[in-house]
C-alpha cells in the first residue's frame, strides 16, 4: 500500500511523512520507523478502521521473520505513549476488539507533493518485535547471515516440537558488553488485560525478573532495584533518558495480556545506546497457576540472559525465591515495601500493618516476615525510643522468615542489622551482611546497611565503596542518598555531607533521615541559627523527649545556656523510663559540657541497648567525651576498639 506525500495534524501533534517525524507543539517526539509508519497509516485514514490484517500485510510481511502479534502491541503502545493516550479511554486511537484501530480525532491532511509514500521499506536485516532491524554491529567472525537463518530455523523446528510450550522470537545473539560491570534495570511489565486488578500479576513478574537476574555471576552482572525501577511506571520516557537516569548498559521491557483462560508474557531486552533489541520472546500459558507461572517465565527469561551475557562457563545453582500463593498476599507486601521505603516512624506502623496482613493471608510468606524485621529493628532509631520488645518481634520475624527461606537475602540482611544494633555483634552482623550479597549481589539494601555497617567500624574507604555500589543498584532511592550523607558526616567531609543532604531533601523535602543528617552538619560546622531554625515549626506543640534534648544540645553549644537548662526541664518532663531512649538526654547532657551526666546516660542506653551504641566511634556529638578514660572503656564494651 501507499500513501499521499502529506502532513497531518491533530491536537498539538504533527505528522511530516517526507522526513518520518512526529512533532508535539512543534517539538520532536522520537518513534521507531515501525510504530511512525502505524500512525501514518491511520491518520491518513482518521475515522475509519484499519483492521490487523491489513496492518499485517502493509508493515509484517512473511519475509521479515517477526511475530506479527506482538510487533503490533508493541508498536501501538509505543504511539499511545509518544501521544500521552490511553486504550480505556482514547483521544486519538481506538482498539476495536478483534478487529483493529481507528483514529478518532479529527485529522488535517495537507498534501506536500502528487508522488506517493511508500509505507514499507526493505529491511535487509532480520525485523525485532516493536523497533527496527538491530543496529549492533555483528561480532567478530560472524558467519553469513544465510547461515545464520539455517540455524535459527533448526532452533524453530527443536522448539516447535515441545508442543509449543513456548516461541523462541528472536535468535539470542552475543550481547555487546564492557569491560565493566553490566548494569541492567527490568522495567515495570505492563498490564494489558484491560483489568487494573491484574497489575499485581504484572508488578509480581517484575519483582520476580530482578530477584532471579539479581542472581547471575555477581562479577559481570547488576540488576537496578525496584524501588527505581517502579518510577517508571506509566512513564512516557524513552529507553535512552531511562538509561541514562539509572546509569545502565541495557533494559529488559515486557507485557503481559490475557485471552480467555490463558496469558501470554512478552519480554524484550534492548541496549540503551542506539536503542536496539538484542532478543525478545514471549510465553503463552494457561493461567491456572499465575504466581506459578511468574516463577517460571523469570527463571526461563532469567537463564537465557544468564547464558547471552555469561561465558559458558558452569555457573553456581541459583535459588529460586519463593512467591506467596495468594496474590492478595503478595499486594499486601508491595503496600508495605512502599511505606517502609518512606522511612519514618509512622510510616513503619503502617508498613507493619500491612506485612503483618500479608502474612494473615499467607503464613509462610518469608518476605513479609522479613519486613517486619526491618520495621521493628529501626523503629527505635527513627522513634528516640528504645523498647527491647521491638528487637525481640524483629529478631522472631527475622528467624521465622529464615526458618521458611534459609536462603532469602532480605531475612540475613534484617537479622544482620538486629544483632549490629541490639546485640552489639559485630561480626556476626559482618557476616550476616556478607551472606545477603553473597546470595543476591543485586540487592542494593545489603550493600547500603553493610556500608553503613563498616562506618560505624570507621572502615570508610571500604564503606564508600559498599555505599556507591548500593547507589548504582538504586539510584533513586533517598534513603541510600541520605545514608551517603551520614557517612560523609562520620568521615568529616562536612561540605560534601551539607551538599548531599540538601539535594535529598531538594526531593523530598520532609525526608526524616536526610534531615537529621542536615541537623548534624549544622551542629558540626556551628550552623547553629540554621540549626534551631529547623525547630521552629514544632516548639510548641511537640512532647518528644528527643526533640527537647536535641534543643538543650544545640542552644548549649551555641553558648545560650539558660535556654539550654529550659530545653533540658522540658526533655526530663516527657522523659519516660525504660520507653525512652536514655542516649537522648546524654545529648542534651554533652551541649551543656556536663560529662558525669552524660556518662550517666550513655551507661543507661547500653543497658537498654540503646540504637545510638552503633554511632559511639564516629559520630561527631560524642567529640567532646573522647578523651575521657571513661568514654574509652565504654567504646571497648560496645566492640569498637578493635
Amino acid at each position: 500500500m501507499s500513501i499521499r506525500a502529506a502532513t497531518y495534524r491533530f491536537g498539538p501533534y504533527e505528522i511530516r511523512t517526507r522526513t518520518r517525524e512526529l512533532y508535539k507543539s512543534g517539538i520532536k517526539v522520537k518513534l521507531r520507523p515501525q510504530s511512525f509508519q502505524i500512525l501514518q497509516v491511520l491518520s491518513a485514514r482518521a475515522g475509519n478502521v484499519v483492521t490487523r490484517d491489513e496492518l499485517q500485510r502493509m508493515l509484517w510481511p512473511a519475509e521479515t521473520f517477526v511475530d506479527f502479534e506482538q510487533g503490533l502491541n508493541t508498536s501501538i503502545n509505543e504511539v499511545r505513549r509518544a501521544l500521552n493516550d490511553s486504550a480505556s479511554n482514547p483521544r486519538y486511537i481506538e482498539t476495536l476488539p478483534k478487529l483493529g484501530y481507528r483514529m478518532v480525532a479529527p485529522v488535517q491532511e495537507d498534501d506536500l507533493a502528487p508522488e506517493a509514500v511508500s509505507v514499507v521499506e526493505a529491511e535487509p536485516e532480520i525485523s525485532i518485535p516493536g523497533g527496527p532491524a538491530s543496529e549492533a554491529p555483528k561480532p567478530a567472525g560472524a558467519r553469513p547471515l544465510r547461515l545464520w537463518l539455517g540455524f535459527a530455523a533448526a532452533v524453530l523446528a527443536l522448539v516447535g516440537g515441545a508442543a509449543g510450550y513456548w516461541r523462541w522470537q528472536v535468535a539470542r545473539v552475543r550481547l555487546q558488553t564492557s569491560a565493566g560491570p553490566i548494569l541492567l534495570a527490568v522495567l515495570p511489565f505492563e498490564n494489558l488485560t484491560g483489568d487494573a486488578t491484574q497489575d499485581y500479576l504484572s508488578d509480581g513478574l517484575t519483582e520476580e525478573m530482578i530477584a532471579q537476574l539479581g542472581r547471575v555471576n555477581p562479577a559481570r552482572f547488576g540488576v537496578i532495584a525496584r524501588t527505581s525501577v517502579m518510577h517508571y511506571k506509566h512513564s512516557q520516557e524513552g529507553v535512552a533518558q531511562i538509561g541514562k537516569e539509572l546509569g545502565v548498559q541495557y533494559v529488559l521491557e515486557g507485557s503481559l495480556r490475557r485471552q480467555a483462560n490463558s496469558v501470554r508474557v512478552s519480554a524484550q531486552l534492548i541496549r540503551v545506546q542506539g536503542e536496539t533489541h538484542a532478543w525478545a520472546r514471549e510465553y503463552d500459558r494457561q493461567l491456572s497457576d499465575l504466581l506459578g507461572l511468574q516463577a517460571e517465565i523469570a527463571r526461563e527469561i532469567s537463564d537465557e540472559i544468564q547464558l547471552a551475557f555469561v561465558d559458558n562457563r558452569a555457573q553456581a545453582p541459583i535459588k529460586r525465591p519463593t512467591l506467596s500463593q495468594q496474590s492478595e498476599a503478595y499486594d499486601l507486601y508491595l503496600e508495605g515495601l512502599y511505606f517502609w521505603n518512606k522511612r519514618s516512624a509512622e510510616d513503619f506502623w503502617r508498613a507493619i500493618g500491612y506485612f503483618e496482613q500479608a502474612i494473615a493471608k499467607d503464613p509462610n510468606h518469608a518476605p513479609s516476615y522479613a519486613g517486619l524485621a526491618d520495621c521493628y529493628a529501626l523503629m527505635g532509631g527513627y522513634s528516640s525510643e528504645s523498647l527491647p520488645e521491638y528487637m525481640v518481634k524483629a529478631r522472631a520475624a527475622a528467624l521465622r522468615a529464615l526458618e521458611i527461606d534459609p536462603d532469602l537475602p532480605e531475612a540475613h540482611t534484617a537479622l544482620a542489622v538486629i544483632v549490629q544494633n541490639y546485640d552489639l555483634d559485630w561480626q556476626t552482623a559482618g557476616n550476616e551482611y556478607r551472606r545477603a550479597i553473597q546470595l543476591n549481589p543485586s540487592y542494593a539494601m545489603a550493600h547500603h546497611w553493610y556500608a553503613e555497617h563498616l562506618g560505624y567500624l570507621g572502615r570508610f574507604e571500604e564503606a564508600f565503596r559498599e555505599s556507591e555500589r548500593a547507589r548504582q543498584l538504586d539510584p533513586l532511592s533517598l534513603i541510600i542518598a541520605a545514608d551517603n550523607g551520614w557517612l560523609l558526616l562520620y568521615s568529616q567531609q562536612y561540605d560534601r555531607a551539607l551538599e548531599k543532604c540538601r539535594a535529598v531533601l531538594e526531593m523530598d523535602s520532609h525526608f526524616a533521615r536526610a534531615e537529621g543528617c542536615l541537623l548534624r552538619v549544622y551542629e558540626a560546622t556551628g550552623m547553629f541559627h540554621e540549626a534551631l531554625a529547623r525547630f521552629e515549626p514544632t516548639r510548641r506543640i511537640s512532647t518528644e523527649t528527643g526533640f527537647w534534648s536535641e534543643l538543650a544540645y544545640i542552644d548549649g553549644l551555641s553558648g545560650a545556656r539558660q535556654q539550654a537548662e529550659s530545653a533540658l526541664k522540658t526533655a526530663i518532663k516527657y522523659y519516660r523510663p525504660q520507653k525512652s531512649d536514655p542516649a537522648v538526654l546524654a545529648l542534651a547532657y554533652v551541649g551543656l559540657g556536663d560529662k558525669d551526666q552524660a556518662f550517666t546516660w550513655l551507661e543507661k542506653a547500653y543497658a537498654q541497648h540503646s540504637n545510638a551504641m552503633t554511632g559511639l566511634k564516629v559520630d561527631p556529638i560524642y567529640g567532646p567525651l573522647r578523651s575521657d578514660p571513661r568514654f574509652q572503656e565504654l567504646l571497648h564494651r560496645v566492640g569498637l576498639t578493635r
